[in-house]
């Protein structure tokens, strides 16, 4: 008969896989691209703010949507960066 009590063969632990370096140029260079919307924002939301004193409500949208692009543009550049150190290896255990 079998023992059901009988421990598993211990499984060694994988390093994670690391990405590779032209998909954290992608990510960089779509990054990048996904900034220019929000500089467009900001700069047609400061020039309706200066001559109107508020942003009227027919690109208010359109400014709010090309500063939601941008802010994950720098969100993905920052994933690339962050991304692409080596992790830490745990100390061996005897």
């Amino acid at each position: 008969m079998s023992d059901s009590s009988a421990n598993p063969p211990a499984v060694p632990p994988q390093a994670p896989q690391q990405r590779g370096g032209c998909l954290t140029a992608l990510m960089a260079i779509a990054g990048i691209f996904m900034l220019l919307p929000g500089l467009c924002a900001l700069l047609f939301g400061g020039m309706s703010v200066v001559e109107d004193g508020k942003i009227p409500s027919d690109i208010a949208s359109l400014v709010f949507l090309g500063l939601v692009i941008g802010i994950g543009g720098v969100a993905m550049i920052w994933a690339a960066i962050k991304g692409r150190k080596a992790p830490a290896h745990p100390p061996n255990q005897p």
